[in-house]
């Protein structure tokens, strides 16, 4: 960690109207090497992998664009991310718009690189189908991870039109490579309806704890985030969160809507309670912005990208 007054630093809406310059996250440098960071900020656009409405190609883009609003400084909880740690916008992942397989390989390829240079990576996604090769990336320099995932769906799916890989299946998949410590692994806000009475079960046989949506309605979730951190405890942790698992009425661009799910004040909490987590990376993923005119979806998945580096090991707090 770092507090010099050369970190990348987000461009201020006083020095340049936040309609203008460059569309990196936050209107970041861009500049960076990931040797010079601390955090890298990484865009994975793919939606290959969706079963149901594509468009979370352009959702780096999107979340991009809507960053713009924010500003450097967390007022709730007095985070100052850029003051703390060298974080900057390392562009996109090239993937294969033609090729789900190929665009795997390439975006843990590119992941094993930022990570070589011991980096915490914090990517937009991009459909769900992208963690599997960043888990794969991360088990290759920290050992099985565990995970704080947030999403309407438990992703647990074994098949899926006969393909094993897709944005359904990707935690069977690092269940079975080894990628999770899957005693602490947490998955929030799994609702909708299902092919089978069984479908949360297979998580649950695994060792992951499996957080129903039901348990979260009406409430607040700091007490179960207390509970997540206590189980999850002291090692690398990875945290996925699907903008699906907001409730439709919050963030209706996404490609699998499901209702009855989470409020924004909550995913706050949620993001908020993973400080003091051993945090090696993030994502937020699923965001399809051509479903939603207003642009609202991006923002929130913005300001919960913001949220997240907010608490990062190392962040401290401006008193």
């Amino acid at each position: 960690m770092v507090t010099t007054a050369g970190n990348p630093q987000p461009l201020g809406g006083n020095e340049l109207p936040r309609f203008a310059g460059i569309a990196t996250f936050m209107r970041l440098p861009g500049r960076s090497h990931p040797s010079d960071l601390d955090v890298a900020v990484v865009g994975v656009p793919l939606d290959i992998g969706t079963s149901n409405r594509p468009g979370a190609r352009f959702g780096p883009r999107g979340i991009r664009d809507e960053s713009v609003l924010i500003r450097p400084y967390n007022m709730a909880t007095r985070a100052a991310p850029f003051d703390s740690l060298r974080i900057d916008d390392t562009g996109d992942v090239a993937t294969n718009p033609y090729n789900l397989l190929d665009s795997v390989d390439r975006i843990e390829a590119h992941f094993n690189e930022l990570l070589a240079h011991d980096v915490i990576t914090v990517a937009l996604g991009g459909d769900h189908t992208i963690v599997l090769p960043i888990l794969r990336a991360m088990r290759a320099r920290h050992g099985p991870v565990g995970l704080v995932h947030v999403d309407a769906h438990t992703d647990i799916n074994d098949e899926m039109f006969g393909e094993r890989i897709a944005h359904g299946t990707p935690f069977r998949r690092a269940v079975e490579e080894g990628l999770l410590d899957c005693g602490r692994v947490v998955q929030i806000g799994m609702r909708a309806t299902g092919y089978a009475a069984d479908d949360f079960d297979w998580s649950r046989q695994q060792g992951f704890r499996v957080v129903q949506i039901e348990e979260c309605w009406h409430r607040s979730l700091v007490p179960l985030m207390e509970e997540v951190r206590e189980q999850v405890g002291d090692g690398p942790v990875y945290l996925s969160f699907d903008i699906d698992g907001l409730d439709p009425s919050f963030a209706p661009g996404t490609g699998t809507p499901e209702i009855g799910g989470l409020t924004t004040p909550q995913a706050l909490e949620i993001v908020r309670g993973c400080r003091g987590l051993d945090l090696v990376g993030c994502d937020l993923v699923e965001v399809a912005p051509i479903y939603d005119t207003s642009g609202m979806t991006a923002h929130i998945a913005a300001d919960l990208v913001y949220e997240m580096l907010c608490v990062l090991p190392g962040v401290q707090s401006r008193s």
